[in-house]
């Protein structure tokens, strides 16, 4: 399957397994192979693969681990391997990680442990080799996200909170801080210097959605941005390096943020062309952005140094579905949709 190409751009690298600083990210993959399927990825040539389906409607989300892919499914995670000769997954999972009486929200994979929000307002911790789990009645009504670093979990509610929790030895499951948010929190996560979070909430109760609070004390350290509209809720928010950021959400908007720079204002934003709302956000921390909207499974490529999308792939046209959540590697990208997961494999020739 080609995509669409929106733009012609420069003959320069995409997404060939290199940092911005020029760090390799892959080490043992020849170079000449990672141009190869780098120029897959700018021109759009793909094969389209649906993973896995199921019959209900559900808003699944995802995290790649290495071989490893997380998925939940209803009130579980289900734990996948996937092959490392073609894009199959083994079909039954390996493991199931239980704890939620509803759906999963949000869940992450950090430090041997994964760490959910559910629908019945706990946050649930499993160790990923099954020795043990606990439970945290976290919020009032349901957990829309979560983060976690090291030994600190930062947690997310339509209860209008934030809460900040402990993992450390002695003090596991200890809510260090309650934040009132003023709206419910949509999206949250840890800057990589353990020092500050940033929440993205509805844009309802307060118009500043996208707000930076203080790790340590719970403080709130700046707001980002001055022109949201009602309604423009953040769904999703990414940290590239502890002082840039994207976001995205409902005003169909790609925002990049340099808190070294500017608080007031974005350094780039990238319109979705058919004025969907971004469900999901991801970048290789270098030139590529992949965003996911909310109709049609539309997945968008996006190169920083272009205005324009670069490329766009359906994939669940005639019937609509947002694209919940996405993952990519240097070879492949990962999209879970209402009633299934796909892939997208750039190693074709």
């Amino acid at each position: 399957m080609e995509g669409r190409s929106l733009s012609a751009g420069p003959d320069l690298s995409l997404n060939a397994g290199f940092s911005a600083l020029g760090a390799d990210l892959v080490v043992g993959v020849p170079v000449k192979e990672r141009i190869k399927v780098s120029q897959n990825w700018r021109l759009g040539r793909c094969r389209r693969i649906p993973l896995l389906r199921w019959k209900r409607n559900l808003m699944p989300w995802m995290q790649l681990d290495g071989d490893y892919l997380y998925l939940s499914q209803a009130e579980d995670i289900h734990l996948y391997w996937l092959h490392p000769k073609d894009t199959n997954l083994v079909w039954y999972p390996q493991t199931v990680f239980s704890g939620h009486r509803e759906d999963v929200c949000r869940f992450v994979v950090d430090n041997g442990h994964i760490i959910s929000g559910g629908g019945d307002g706990n946050i649930a911790l499993h160790k990923l080799n099954g020795s043990f789990s606990f439970k945290i009645l976290g919020h009032q009504q349901e957990v829309n996200c979560v983060d976690c670093q090291e030994a600190i979990i930062v947690s997310g509610s339509r209860d209008r909170t934030a809460k900040v929790w402990s993992l450390s030895s002695g003090r596991a499951g200890q809510c260090l801080h309650t934040i009132q948010t003023e709206d419910r929190v949509w999206s949250i996560a840890i800057s990589p210097l353990l020092s500050s979070f940033v929440t993205g909430t509805a844009c309802c109760g307060h118009n500043s959605p996208l707000r930076v609070w203080d790790l340590g004390s719970g403080q709130l350290i700046t707001c980002l941005g001055t022109d949201f509209h009602r309604g423009a809720g953040v769904l999703d928010v990414f940290y590239e390096t502890p002082s840039t950021l994207l976001s995205c959400g409902y005003d169909t908007y790609i925002r990049y943020w340099d808190l070294r720079t500017s608080t007031k204002e974005c350094v780039k934003k990238w319109e979705e062309p058919h004025d969907s709302a971004l469900y999901c956000i991801r970048s290789n921390g270098n030139h590529m952005i992949a965003s996911g909207s909310s109709y049609y499974g539309v997945v968008r490529l996006w190169d920083k140094r272009q205005t324009r999308c670069l490329q766009s792939f359906s994939l669940s046209s005639p019937i609509s579905s947002p694209v919940y959540c996405l993952r990519f590697s240097t070879t492949h990208l990962y999209a879970t949709l209402a009633s299934a997961l796909y892939v997208l494999d750039f190693t074709t020739s």
